[in-house]
């Protein structure tokens, strides 16, 4: 995928001004009654909404002793196993959630050819702030059903650039309880000889890596050493139980990319004679030789030159055995990745082209070791001869509704085609991924007579997609319409089948969709990534449920942002990426600027009054009541707002989720009334209504009862049920949800990297008594926000409390450090360490700052912030504390860059 940090439907911005007092309407009382210990919980079941892929998959893993069990990585979807019974993809990671979502970034696996039930992965998704947890090293004994973990000391980039790379977890094949991984960013090389459960770094491996794709780059993304990315043993070195003695270490180091050990990890060397001006992305030992696929660039979208070569392990030669070497100039503009030898013919090997994106990637066969080869198409421009046929018949959107010109082709065989392998049991079966999904085919060795290789999607299950918006409309042919990152979105008709993807307008990304809530036949969508050599441009709009659309007219270079639709379908507002906000007085006409409202706020429309729309900007509400012309101020003081939604068939009823809660409103957003349970919130959205009353389901995914999930609400917030469970999470799920306003107990569920899921009750629902009064009072605070005052310069060291009290032989300490600041903000952690003799079941940690700093969200602990005192209690996974053991908690905050001293005391009960 895309490198992309956490999303929010809002800016991320610093929270907020200091408030005129007395001017706005804000929450002031709790609904809901006091919070229960816990929220009740409902089984339900899980599905994906089937989209077939739709991200970048950097590695494929064939276990070399048991048959058909295949392995594969993303970048930001996690972890899948084969099942070959149904010919899909089985999840791994759902059990990580919202407190280590950059655990779905999986940098490298390995599965032991010895105890085949054992798999690891290295995981975190980068290795800059946006991912606030270092690295782990995953571990299981059963196939990857359930994990244990070993976090590092250290940070893991499964979205970064070189991820095609490796694989840099390696298991010894003689003696599997040792392992090694090669690292990034300066970390070197690490070794495990207990099966993963503790790793110390290799301190005589010689070179860490010097590669840094752009070590300019402000957005501190390109400007990290790629480290050690490939590791390969000899196996014939080694007997069964007994330590391999010939390890083989790839570097991204140009002018010395190929080491090794040749006892067994005591000592290490550079590799004499090895090419030099190339980074080796893979080696592979195969029948007394190392093999190396070599680019100038990391990838997975660089590389201007490569090589592939060969060395014979007995004697050291080297043999260049390029299907087209770098220096041929007029033909070689790419670099070498893919690597696999055939196991059961180890002179038969193929390698990729990766970086070749015009006319399309290059894939290559030899069956004499590299001294010829054979490719999947013959090519001399304008001229292409195929090799193979492509059939996306179950996945018709892999073509993007493109008509190329010659020599290009739609579908295209593939982009950044780093992972190849051929079956280790089935020479005739060879997978590939590309940046939307794996293809794979069962003829492989009739390219090597003349024949034609049939591919098609082996994708079925593995669902990568970060999902931007969800509808589902009350009428029509399709319960749900999506909005999704880099594939546009889709309308889906059958849950259970592909659909093709949006087009007429085209455009790479939708972020946003709504309808007409009282004609729901006008949709309409808006994104970025348009092709506008067409005219198109990045609205569409449709008069048939999405069947069909039209680009609408749009502002100059307007893009991307959110889009509201009027309930009768009339008028528009789109609050757009960078260009500002604008309405418009008629179903896709032209828009002018609207007034009063920042620009990036996100729009919703009113479903019942025509004329009202609302948007939110950080903790603040607007509203509008003439259709979109101008916007006022209704409330501030909310937390940082993440999602609203407008309820349908109630005039002024809104339901908001920010940092600090669930809120709603029936005046429109005069006042807000907090959900006593809720410490934050996602989003919100609604479905069908429970048996037997009027008011509608209401979903969201938020933390309740200090627990972070999805849930339900069939009485108008006055209780909730959890509706998913620990296993699963999905990631940092849930910026967009909503309900089936057709089936009661059906939710849809948007993730960054797992896809579109749905669930369905397994409860049959049973009439209630009659519903509560749908009416909610809040009365208005006139009291302004705290002004901040400076104080002394911040501490030069943590602070740390004892516990003031705790239940018997229960005690804990806390630390605040600040981690790193910027300008307006800055991160900080809190360390929770359990210090008494019993296990801890909870704690609960507090401090007062002292210069008007203001927590705005927090990881791995909940949080409640009044004025300047801070109180934060345990995440449900995070409370039990073994007497000794630790764990910390996030957050990023506000200050007045003047003064941001460490507060004090900060105290620590245990529970």
């Amino acid at each position: 995928m895309q490198p992309r940090a956490r999303r929010t439907r809002t800016l991320a911005g610093t929270i907020a001004a200091t408030l005129t007092a007395g001017a706005l309407a804000v929450v002031t009382q709790l609904a809901g009654g006091t919070p229960a210990a816990a929220a009740a919980s409902e089984p339900y079941t899980w599905k994906n909404v089937r989209i077939d892929g739709g991200g970048f998959v950097p590695g494929i893993i064939f276990n070399q002793t048991e048959q058909n069990l295949i392995y594969a990585r993303t970048d930001i979807g996690g972890a899948y196993r084969w099942n070959q019974a149904t010919s899909s993809w089985i999840p791994l990671l759902d059990q990580f959630g919202w407190d280590r979502w950059g655990y779905n970034g999986v940098l490298s696996m390995a599965t032991d050819p010895v105890q085949t039930n054992k798999v690891y992965a290295a995981v975190g998704m980068y290795l800059n702030s946006w991912d606030p947890n270092n690295g782990a090293i995953l571990r299981s004994s059963d196939k990857g059903a359930t994990w244990a973990v070993t976090e590092l000391p250290f940070k893991v980039g499964g979205n970064m650039p070189g991820r095609g790379m490796g694989e840099r977890l390696a298991i010894d094949p003689n003696r599997n309880s040792t392992l090694y991984f090669g690292t990034e960013a300066g970390n070197g090389l690490w070794r495990s000889t207990d099966s993963g459960v503790t790793w110390a770094k290799v301190t005589n491996f010689p070179n860490v890596g010097n590669y840094v794709q752009d070590a300019a780059d402000t957005n501190n993304y390109l400007n990290f050493n790629q480290g050690v990315v490939w590791v390969a043993f000899d196996k014939s070195t080694g007997t069964a139980g007994n330590t391999t003695q010939a390890i083989y270490v790839g570097v991204a180091d140009l002018q010395n990319t190929v080491y090794r050990s040749l006892n067994g990890g005591t000592s290490w060397e550079r590799v004499a004679g090895q090419p030099t001006g190339f980074l080796a992305h893979q080696g592979e030992i195969a029948g007394g030789y190392l093999y190396i696929t070599t680019s100038d660039k990391g990838g997975p979208y660089d590389g201007g030159h490569g090589d592939v070569w060969k060395m014979q392990l007995s004697t050291g030669a080297w043999t260049q055995i390029s299907p087209v070497p770098s220096t041929d100039t007029n033909n070689n503009w790419f670099g070498y990745s893919g690597l696999s030898i055939d196991k059961q013919n180890p002179n038969t090997l193929m390698v990729t082209g990766y970086s070749s994106w015009y006319p399309d990637t290059f894939i290559w066969r030899s069956t004499d070791g590299g001294a010829t080869w054979r490719q999947f198409y013959d090519y001399a421009w304008p001229n292409r001869t195929n090799r193979y046929t492509l059939n996306i018949t179950g996945v018709p959107w892999l073509d993007f509704n493109e008509q190329k010109s010659a020599p290009e082709q739609s579908p295209k065989l593939g982009w950044m085609t780093e992972a190849l392998e051929i079956d280790p049991f089935n020479s005739n079966r060879m997978l590939f991924g590309t940046g939307a999904t794996i293809y794979g085919t069962t003829n492989l060795t009739a390219l090597d007579t003349g024949g034609t290789v049939a591919l098609s999607p082996f994708i079925k299950g593995l669902e990568e997609t970060a999902v931007l918006d969800l509808i589902s409309p009350p009428s029509g042919t399709s319960p749900l319409i999506s909005g999704v990152g880099d594939i546009g979105g889709f309308r889906h008709t059958n849950l259970d089948v592909v659909p093709d993807m949006f087009d007429m307008p085209y455009f790479g990304s939708t972020n946003s969709i709504d309808f007409a809530e009282l004609n729901p036949s006008y949709v309409v969508r808006v994104g970025k990534g348009a092709r506008t050599a067409n005219g198109q441009t990045n609205i569409g709009v449709s008069s048939d449920g999405g069947a069909n659309w039209w680009s609408g007219s749009s502002p100059s270079g307007a893009q991307g942002g959110t889009v509201a639709l009027n309930a009768n379908g009339t008028r528009v507002v789109w609050s757009t990426e960078a260009n500002g906000v604008f309405y418009a007085t008629s179903f896709g006409g032209g828009f002018s600027q609207a007034s009063g409202v920042p620009a990036t706020a996100e729009v919703e429309a009113d479903r019942v009054n025509a004329n009202k729309f609302y948007a939110s900007y950080n903790n603040t509400f607007y509203v509008s009541t003439n259709g979109g012309q101008s916007f006022s101020t209704a409330a501030t003081g909310l937390g940082v707002i993440s999602g609203f939604k407008a309820m349908p068939g109630v005039e002024g009823e809104i339901w908001l989720a920010s940092d600090t809660g669930l809120y709603r409103s029936t005046n429109s957003g005069t006042s807000f009334t907090k959900f006593a349970a809720s410490a934050s919130g996602v989003s919100v959205g609604f479905g069908k209504a429970a048996p037997g009353r009027t008011n509608m389901a209401v979903y969201t995914m938020a933390t309740i009862d200090g627990v972070r999930g999805v849930y339900r609400s069939n009485d108008a917030g006055a209780s909730w049920v959890r509706i998913n469970d620990n296993q699963r999470q999905w990631g940092n799920a849930g910026d967009a949800i909503t309900g089936d306003p057709r089936t009661y107990g059906r939710v849809y569920l948007g993730t960054n990297g797992r896809g579109i899921l749905y669930g369905d009750s397994t409860v049959t629902p049973s009439s209630p008594p009659p519903s509560p009064s749908a009416s909610v009072s809040a009365s208005p605070s006139a009291s302004a926000s705290p002004s901040a005052s400076p104080s002394a310069s911040p501490s030069a060291s943590p602070s740390a409390s004892p516990s003031p009290s705790s239940q018997a032989g229960k005690a804990c300490t806390a630390t605040y450090r600040i981690v790193q600041s910027w300008p307006n903000g800055f991160q900080g952690e809190l360390k929770v360490t359990s210090t008494g003799t019993v296990a801890t079941t909870g704690w609960r940690v507090s401090f007062t700052y002292g210069a008007g700093q203001v927590i705005s969200n927090m990881w791995g602990g909940i949080r409640t912030q009044t004025g300047s005192a801070v109180q934060v209690v345990n995440e449900a996974w995070n409370g039990a504390l073994a007497p000794t053991t630790s764990t910390t908690a996030g957050f990023n905050a506000s200050w007045n860059n003047t003064s941001n001293p460490i507060p004090a005391p900060v105290s620590c009960t245990a529970l």
